[in-house]
């Protein structure tokens, strides 16, 4: 007998979520690793590369890569929930891997020949990126001719490519474009200026390039693309390629965030059972009604920070998203980001000044979530105004990325 469509539609639903709950129980196996070299992480300014190689063996660098190259192609909502477990163990190894794996689902998007130069013969490619044009392309028969210094590109050490941001300058030097641009990290020099307070291992070191010969190819139109019009083939049964362009790249920030809330939360927990409440009567932590209070406004904090996330990934999924819709979820992730926050320093103030002890955890937690927070992906007020003009029908775009 045929199956009907809703039995296929279920079967379907079915199957991404074995793949999507395989996926977070691998981070969730790797979190022991993670947490035993957080700290060289740390000291080292960049992943240990022995854990770069447990993630690439985990598959978690191929969840947004196609299928025809040999990726897993799941969703945002695996992103995100992957990206949350392996925050929950270091930061650091979360951003990175949440930013290569959006990066790839980023080259992705450009037309089918660069697909192939990527992933063609690497599954395992490791894009990195960075949106903001700071570099310039010069038209040139057959491409762009682009220079550029771009900062802030995370997991640097391990990227087989990037993708960064240029201007575009026709023959007479008019600005024609804005663009993103694959070029190979091997024609691309490093410079180590990750010197930070927090994300330390993330190693989001500055790409330079100077006259690298760009093929037409390798670019896409960032105005095209926020309005969801992407160069790459259109196959019907490929609809993660389909989603909008800000949102994807804005959301996907968020996973790491609520991993960190969420082991402060279980840290502070924890230790409330046996540390006791200086000068107070209290032996334990525990049994203070402030403690209990401000143990529940951090979970709750929490909590809302993760609705709001997984509401708005979840209608990412969905795709088919209108403007208004897109500032939403672009305010959604800001005002998750600060909930996160709030919960952190309620949870630091439980725990004291402990918290900042070099050995305790807590701190690193406390400095990786302030400057994560901080990406301009996530700054609340551009989010908030965007989605304001929205509510109020005034029509002033406030960024590309949304």
């Amino acid at each position: 007998m045929a199956l009907s469509r809703a039995q296929k539609d279920m079967e379907s639903l079915q199957q991404e979520i074995s793949s999507r709950e395989e996926l977070i129980e691998r981070a969730r196996a790797l979190q022991p690793l993670l947490r035993t070299h957080a700290q060289r992480g740390e000291a080292e300014r960049a992943v240990p590369a022995e854990v770069v190689d447990a993630l690439t063996e985990a598959g978690i660098f191929r969840m947004l890569t196609p299928k025809r190259f040999g990726g897993y192609e799941t969703d945002l909502r695996t992103l995100t929930e992957v990206s949350e477990a392996l925050g929950e163990a270091d930061g650091a190894t979360a951003w990175t891997a949440m930013i290569v794996t959006v990066t790839n689902w980023l080259a992705s998007l450009f037309p089918d020949e660069a697909q192939e130069e990527v992933f063609g013969a690497d599954p395992d490619a490791r894009v990195t990126g960075v949106a903001a044009p700071t570099g310039m392309g010069r038209r040139v028969p057959g491409g762009w001719m682009v220079t550029g210094k771009w900062s802030y590109n995370s997991g640097a050490p391990y990227a087989t490519w990037a993708a960064v941001g240029a201007l575009l300058q026709d023959e007479n030097g008019a600005v024609v474009d804005q663009a993103l641009v694959l070029i190979p990290a091997s024609e691309l020099l490093l410079e180590d200026t990750w010197y930070t307070a927090g994300m330390k291992g993330t190693a989001s070191n500055t790409l330079i390039g100077r006259d690298i010969m760009v093929p037409d190819h390798r670019v896409l139109s960032v105005p095209a693309a926020a309005q969801g019009t992407y160069p790459r083939s259109n196959r019907e049964e490929e609809f993660l390629y389909t989603l909008p362009f800000g949102s994807m790249l804005l959301l996907c920030l968020t996973g790491p965030l609520l991993g960190l809330g969420k082991a402060a939360l279980d840290m502070v927990t924890a230790s409330a059972g046996d540390k006791p409440l200086s000068f107070t009567v209290h032996g334990r932590q525990a049994d203070s009604v402030g403690v209990q209070i401000q143990l529940a406004e951090a979970a709750l904090s929490l909590r809302t920070a993760r609705l709001h996330v997984l509401d708005a990934v979840n209608q990412i999924d969905r795709g088919d998203m209108d403007y208004g819709q897109r500032t939403q979820v672009r305010a959604q992730a800001g005002y998750a980001a600060q909930q996160v926050l709030n919960a952190i320093n309620t949870l630091l103030n439980v725990h004291g000044a402990g918290s900042f002890a070099e050995a305790n955890p807590l701190q690193r937690i406390w400095r990786d979530a302030n400057v994560a927070a901080r990406h301009a992906g996530l700054v609340p007020t551009v989010g908030y105004e965007a989605y304001g003009k929205m509510l109020l029908a005034i029509n002033e775009p406030v960024s590309l990325m949304v």
